[in-house]
Order: C-alpha cells, then sequence, then structure tokens
C-alpha cells in the first residue's frame, strides 16, 4: 500500500483538487471543498485476477418469472413503489429536514405485521425512537430497532437477525473504518452506497435508505447515489402545511408517474385516498378570485383550490407572487390576458396561491389560473359548481390536455354540474352525468363563466 495522500474534494459534485478552492470550478458552488486522506493502491497484474465466478448468457436461456413484491400494508407508498417493495432492492427517500421522513419509514415499519424490520438509526437513539414509536401509537413484535453508524456493524446485525427489510436513517451519517473522511462525505456515501448495493443483491432483502436534501433541494452527496439505487423517492411539502406528497423521481421496477398524498397529523402520517374532498374548501360560496382547476400529477386526477388577489399596486412597481405555481408560467398568462383578451393590469398587484400547500406543475390548470385572477380583478364570484381544465397557449387558444376523461369523472364524482375543457379532446363517451362545455379561446371561457 502506498502513503496516504490529502486532496480536496468538492461534497456538490464530487470534483477533487489537490488544495482548497473557494469556489468549486466545475459547479460553481463557494466553500464545498473538504479535506479528505486518499489511500493509494498499487495496480494488480492480469496474472493475478481470480477466474470469474459469473458466464454469460444468451438472452433466450435466461429463465423469467413474475416478481414477487412485499406489501408494505401502506396503499399509498406501495402505488408509489409500483406494488411493493421489490427483494434485494435499494430505495432511496429524500426530503427537507422536517418533512416526515423519519416518521413514514417508521411508520412503513410499524405496519408490516409478520415480517421481520430492522430500523437502523444513526441520528437518533433507541430511546428517541420508541418515544416516535409510542406518539404514532404502534407496538409492533417484529420490529427491530438498532442505533449504530458503522456500516461494518450495522451488517453484522443484519446477517445475525435476518430480517425482511431493513430500513437506514440516514445514508450521510454512517461510514467505514476503511475510509478516514467523515461521515457524509463524498467518499464515504459513495462507498457505503456500493456496500449496501452488494450486501442487497446477496441477501435478497429490501433496504429503504433515507438520505439529505443540499439547499437545492438535490439529494446530497455524489450522483452515483441515485445511479446506484433501484428507486428514489421524493418526500415533499410545506412544513406550515398538512399535506405531504410522495414522487418517484426514478423506479427500475414501476412508473415514475405514480404519487402518494399524506396528512401530516399528530399521531403521524394519514394516507389520503380521495385527495379531492379534503383540497376543496367548502366556504367559497360568494367569494371572488377562487376557481377550481382539475389537475393530474402522475395519473392521479384530483380538484385543487385556485385563489388570486388582485389590488392596486401601492408602490410604483406592481407585485408578482407565486405559491404552489410557476411564477414565469404566471408572468406569461398575465402577458396572455393583457395581448390576447384586453384586461390590462399594469398598475395591479397580483398574489396566487394553490390552496393546501400544494406544489403543482400541471400546465392543465392554465384556465383556472386566469378565471381566479379574471373574478378577483372584476370582484365576481364563480359559480361554486364549475371546474375548468385547459392549457393557455401564447395566441390565447386553449390546447388539449392529457387524461381528459379522467378529469371529467373526478369533477362528475364530487358533484360538479359543470366542467370548461379545450375544445376538440377526444371522448370515448358522451352521457355524462356532468355537463362537459368545449372552448377554443380564453374569450369563450369568460363568457360561461362569468354573466352578469
Amino acid at each position: 500500500m502506498a502513503k496516504p495522500t490529502i486532496e480536496y474534494v468538492c461534497q456538490s459534485c464530487g470534483a477533487r483538487a489537490s488544495k482548497e478552492l473557494g469556489r468549486c470550478p466545475v459547479c460553481g458552488q463557494w466553500g464545498t471543498y473538504m479535506e479528505e486522506i486518499r489511500q493509494k493502491e498499487t495496480p494488480s497484474k492480469l496474472a493475478h485476477i481470480a477466474p470469474a465466478q459469473s458466464k454469460p448468457f444468451r438472452l433466450e436461456e435466461i429463465e423469467t418469472t413474475a416478481e414477487m413484491r412485499i406489501d408494505t400494508n401502506s396503499a399509498e407508498f406501495n402505488r408509489v413503489l409500483g406494488g411493493g417493495l421489490v427483494p434485494g432492492s435499494l430505495v432511496l427517500l429524500g426530503g427537507e429536514p422536517g418533512i416526515g421522513k423519519s416518521t413514514l419509514a417508521l411508520q412503513v415499519a410499524m405496519k408490516l405485521g409478520n415480517l421481520r424490520c430492522l430500523y437502523a438509526s444513526g441520528e437518533e437513539s433507541v430511546k428517541q425512537l420508541k418515544l416516535r414509536a409510542n406518539r404514532l401509537e404502534g407496538h409492533p413484535d417484529n420490529l427491530y430497532i438498532l442505533s449504530e453508524t458503522d456500516l461494518d456493524h450495522i451488517l453484522q446485525h443484519i446477517e445475525n437477525l435476518k430480517p425482511d427489510i431493513v430500513i437506514l436513517d440516514s445514508i450521510q451519517t454512517i461510514s467505514v473504518e476503511q475510509i478516514e473522511s467523515t461521515a457524509g462525505s463524498i467518499s464515504q456515501v459513495r462507498e457505503c452506497a456500493s456496500r449496501l448495493l452488494k450486501f442487497a443483491k446477496e441477501t435478497n432483502i429490501p433496504f429503504i435508505i433515507i438520505g439529505h436534501i443540499n439547499k437545492e433541494g438535490n439529494i446530497a452527496g455524489p450522483k452515483v447515489l441515485e445511479h446506484i439505487v433501484d428507486t428514489v423517492l421524493q418526500f415533499e411539502g410545506d412544513q406550515h402545511y398538512m399535506y405531504r406528497i410522495l414522487r418517484s423521481q426514478k423506479n427500475r421496477f414501476g412508473s415514475t408517474s405514480e404519487l402518494g398524498i399524506f396528512e401530516m397529523r399528530q399521531d403521524g402520517l394519514r394516507e389520503v385516498l380521495n385527495p379531492s374532498e379534503l383540497l376543496l374548501s367548502q366556504n367559497h360560496e360568494g367569494l371572488s378570485g377562487i376557481a377550481i382547476a382539475s389537475a393530474v400529477e402522475g395519473i392521479r386526477p384530483f380538484l385543487i383550490e385556485v385563489q388570486a388577489l388582485v389590488s392596486t399596486a401601492a408602490y410604483g412597481v406592481p407585485q408578482r407572487s407565486s405559491t404552489g405555481f410557476d411564477l414565469r408560467r404566471l408572468n406569461m398568462l398575465l402577458a396572455v390576458l393583457e395581448k390576447r383578451v384586453g384586461f390590462r393590469l399594469p398598475q395591479k398587484d397580483v398574489f396566487l396561491n394553490i390552496a393546501g400547500g400544494l406544489k403543482v406543475n400541471d400546465p392543465a390548470i392554465d384556465l383556472a389560473v386566469l378565471a381566479a385572477i379574471l373574478s378577483s380583478n372584476t370582484d365576481y364570484a364563480l359559480e361554486s359548481n364549475i371546474c375548468l381544465t385547459g392549457e393557455v397557449g401564447l395566441a390565447g387558444e386553449i390546447r388539449p390536455v392529457n387524461r381528459i376523461e379522467q378529469r371529467i369523472m373526478e369533477a362528475e364524482k364530487l358533484g360538479f354540474k359543470k366542467i370548461i375543457i379545450p375544445d376538440g379532446q377526444s371522448l370515448s363517451r358522451t352521457n355524462y352525468k356532468i355537463q362537459v362545455l368545449p372552448v377554443r379561446k380564453v374569450q369563450d371561457a369568460f363568457r360561461l363563466i362569468i354573466q352578469k
């Protein structure tokens, strides 16, 4: 073994340098270089390489069977995973601090029933985890708690206990002794993830790994961590609101378009099976600036409440503020409203909010956003039994949206009487109980919703 050398590694992108740099020349971040000790190994010769234990197969020789999944007894968690946990898989769960990652993982562990689960935590003691379990009101017999930060010790406990599922909280707190750098560094995270991958594939035990995120909202550590794992889940939401969304950013065994919704309560997270009924307020009758949009996140339709407030600008430059909606898209829609429809708002402040603290990326709520802004500007309350869906183009046209029939059926199920959709959408049936109103332009939609 050669003499250890000291190098500096960027904790954001993994770039290496021989000296500490203030600004990373690769990713442009400041103050991200940290000192690490690297052990250089002498290259081995080909004559000393052991013969390979595996052999290649022709594609026709490989037999395939239906992969058995492990039911986590959580409908929303299973939905995002694609039907349950695949044996031998690595699932990375990321999210902001305090959003509920550990609570979600502990609740999953407490609902496994007869399956044996090991919850290894490097952040909390066993007594702290016991207090959290008491708050969640669960006392499973097959849940084992371990407080450990050394990966070799954790793997040894797994071999002795032989659990069905392992939850590791978190990847940034564990380390191996062979690497001199601190836990959470680029080298430690890369080495720990590689060992966990090899161990999971050899023992066929699924791992749920909790990961921290950086200030940009990405998974902290090297990008290779997201490439190694089989599934990357993002747990997001506003801490000041009760709703949490579980999204799949990568899934080798299922679709990435699924979405799970949870409600944070005093006794833990509760699954929201019908989010439309909770996201819609029931007391907006006669209030202006409120429009109901039929949105789809992933492949799941639900109705959301879009709130807008338009007021006279108190200062010279009008304000444009948005919560839960892209601000740049809001400015584009305001330009369309002025150019194509003729409503000028140059001296007006415009505030937009998606009720419930959700962040919606579906462009089909454009029409509801414009309707809410127009309602607030004219101080005219829209009908409470009408909802809208449609993407707005730069020419003021209403563009078709995907999964239109699911949106219509969701509105029909919740008792709405009318729904405005883009003209030209192909529908497999026409006998809906809800009145379907197709429109081509923004002006046509405004004539339907505002009748003075």
